[in-house]
């Protein structure tokens, strides 16, 4: 049975996305400028073998796009969703000593999960954990967010984060959550196994009822004359010393 098709847009987002090996592509609206320069910076690479193309006026890309006004930099593709792995499936087959995981509850802004995407990929986490009503999976500005990070990060789609949280407690992970309510710096910690590094919505943080589930309950310290970070800064701050603390290891 095929699968249903979504647009990504943006020339990081597209050139990863054809350069995956696993990421079954239908087409790509291109202009011809942007071919070119693609075949010029991408000399080794044959990137649209196989591949039905479709040429495209710029004008023409942004009616692809429709409402959306996404700067698409001469390049849309139309897509299939990659092969969903399950955490049990992950744990099961993987034989690292550290893991480290995110979990996302009720973050649902499309550019700030992108962004997370990208810094995931960035500093070297092994998957996300989000829950699934709550995902935009086929958001055009997610991928372009994410800058074709999602090409390169496993996306766990749980139906309950509570549920999943309570399995990976089992396996051996430790919970750490990052709310207002934290009292103790996450630089003090000795960031090492197994980890769920925990965040919550853009607006309410993490609910009661999640934090319960919590090994630990840390702060980002920052200025007072700054009453908080967007979460994507947030999040890009401690997967950056977490991925530092591990390279000296």
């Amino acid at each position: 049975m095929k699968k249903t098709t979504f647009l990504i847009v943006g020339k990081h987002a597209v050139v990863e996305a054809l350069k995956n090996p696993k990421r079954k592509i239908e087409k790509v609206f291109v202009t011809e400028d942007a071919q070119k320069n693609l075949n010029r910076e991408n000399q080794s690479l044959n990137l649209f073998k196989d591949i039905h193309v479709f040429y495209k006026s710029r004008r023409e890309l942004d009616n692809i796009c429709g409402r959306d006004e996404i700067a698409h930099q001469g390049l849309v593709a139309e897509v299939e969703q990659l092969e969903e792995l399950t955490l049990k499936d992950f744990i099961k087959e993987t034989d690292k000593k550290n893991i480290n995981f995110l979990a996302l509850e009720e973050v649902t802004d499309a550019r700030n999960i992108g962004s997370i995407i990208r810094t995931a990929a960035s500093f070297n986490i092994d998957g996300i954990i989000v829950k699934e009503r709550s995902f935009p999976s086929k958001s055009k500005l997610l991928y372009r967010s994410a800058s074709g990070g999602a090409e390169h990060m496993v996306i766990f789609k749980e139906s309950n984060i509570n549920t999943s949280l309570k399995y990976l407690k089992s396996q051996n992970f430790w919970i750490s959550a990052f709310d207002v309510s934290g009292k103790k710096d996450f630089t003090a910690h000795k960031w090492e196994g197994r980890n769920v590094l925990l965040f919550g919505s853009e607006g309410f943080g993490l609910r009661n009822q999640t934090l319960k589930h919590s090994d630990f309950q840390f702060k980002v310290s920052i200025s007072r004359n700054v009453e908080s970070l967007n979460i994507s800064n947030t999040v890009a701050i401690v997967c950056h010393h977490i991925n530092h603390v591990l390279k000296k290891k």
